[in-house]
């Protein structure tokens, strides 16, 4: 009988692919979407529910990362959440799947997922860029990038010219004065008005009410608080219950579309990221960032961010100083937490100058170190040596 199940699932699957080739002159056309069961507060089930929700009706399949379970779904048996997610990395790569949504996914340090939520005022959808990972480990660098991956994220959602504004938190002026920077050297960028009746770039607490731009940008530790009170403020916090979920990471040269999730998020939320994931891969999400990226290049966006972080300048001989060579690369899946994020790559340099191979990263408690599981407690004790470490560090 389950044979019997089966074979039906594979047919039924190859009509639609032929039904939606003969609809958009493409064979092969649709896009699959996967989604990591492990990890929720609320269960396996809830995860499975809501990838059910979102494959009523659906133009697109859903392939399940995780346990066995019960549903008619197709699911890819994986018992453990790092298992989990090399096999999620591997599906992607591979090209079986074109995007993922997941839980407690850590992102290299320049990557940043842009959230997508649906404002109280007059319920109209907006972009929060960017609400978890770090795009920089300088503020006004990391907010600029933001800009631009929300700039992403709207234009593969369709959005052909997004408007964009900056939330009024620390360094906002200095990200508009980079972004109209930016403008005048040729890069397209709409920046959008206040709801405020001085209006301007600069967006107030109202603006994120009404959703008076397309795309709001702050600092991602902002962005991660919003995230959870635009979801979760009729729930008491313990269950997100609407929105799209924290979106995916975007960042220079980055090219798989991974969506995070929270391990609140309720069985809607959970529906509603995989249909972003779904809208994100048809849009093709690599390629409109590879074109925006090119654009703000070309516009000189590294020199603007020199000039706007001059405190970052060092002298020619602190460079020299400073350049280290990594070692060998290694598999790193040990972490080390306790660390500034800007000492962050300080510290990867003092590792390679001692002959152990890191990598900087975001991990369960912030900023993390990643090193070989066998050289975690040699790390942990460099580290702590060379001053890095304010307490003792826990492996993450």
């Amino acid at each position: 009988m389950s044979e019997n199940l089966e074979v039906k699932k594979i047919l039924g699957n190859a009509f639609l692919e032929i039904a939606d080739a003969i609809q958009t002159g493409k064979f092969g056309s649709r896009v699959r979407v996967g989604l990591t069961t492990l990890g929720s507060e609320h269960g396996v089930e809830n995860l499975v529910k809501g990838a059910e929700l979102a494959a009523r009706d659906a133009d697109y399949d859903i392939v399940l990362i995780g346990p066995k379970c019960d549903t008619s779904l197709e699911v890819v048996e994986i018992n453990s959440e790092d298992e989990m997610h090399k096999k999620m990395e591997e599906l992607l790569d591979s090209g079986y799947i074109q995007s993922c949504v997941t839980m407690h996914y850590t992102f290299p340090i320049g990557v940043s997922t842009v959230g997508r939520v649906v404002t109280p005022g007059i319920g109209r959808e907006m972009f929060i860029a960017t609400t978890t990972g770090t795009s920089a480990t300088n503020r006004t660098e990391a907010m600029l990038k933001n800009a631009i991956y929300g700039v992403v994220a709207a234009k593969a959602m369709g959005i052909q010219k997004p408007s964009v504004g900056i939330l009024n938190v620390d360094n906002a002026r200095t990200v508009e004065r980079g972004l109209k920077e930016l403008i005048a050297a040729g890069y397209d960028l709409s920046f959008g008005e206040s709801g405020r009746s001085d209006g301007g770039n600069v967006m107030r607490g109202n603006d994120l009410l009404m959703g008076s731009v397309d795309v709001m940008v702050t600092d991602t530790l902002t962005g991660n608080i919003l995230m959870k009170m635009f979801s979760s403020f009729t729930t008491g916090g313990s269950y997100e219950a609407t929105g799209f979920g924290y979106g995916p990471g975007i960042g220079f040269d980055y090219e798989r579309a991974i969506l995070i999730l929270s391990r609140a998020s309720g069985v809607p939320v959970v529906a509603n990221a995989i249909r972003y994931g779904a809208m994100l891969a048809k849009g093709n999400l690599k390629e409109v960032a590879k074109a925006e990226f090119d654009k703000v290049r070309a516009a000189g966006f590294d020199k603007i961010v020199q000039g706007l972080t001059k405190d970052t300048k060092k002298s020619a001989a602190a460079e020299e100083e400073t350049e280290v060579k990594a070692p060998a690369k290694e598999v790193v899946t040990g972490s080390v937490s306790g660390i500034d994020i800007m000492d962050l790559e300080d510290a990867v340099k003092a590792l390679w100058k001692q002959g152990v191979y890191a990598e900087s990263g975001m991990g369960c408690t912030g900023p993390i170190v990643m090193v070989a599981e066998e050289k975690l407690e040699l790390a942990i004790k460099l580290l702590a040596e060379a001053g890095f470490l304010a307490k003792e560090a826990v492996p993450c």
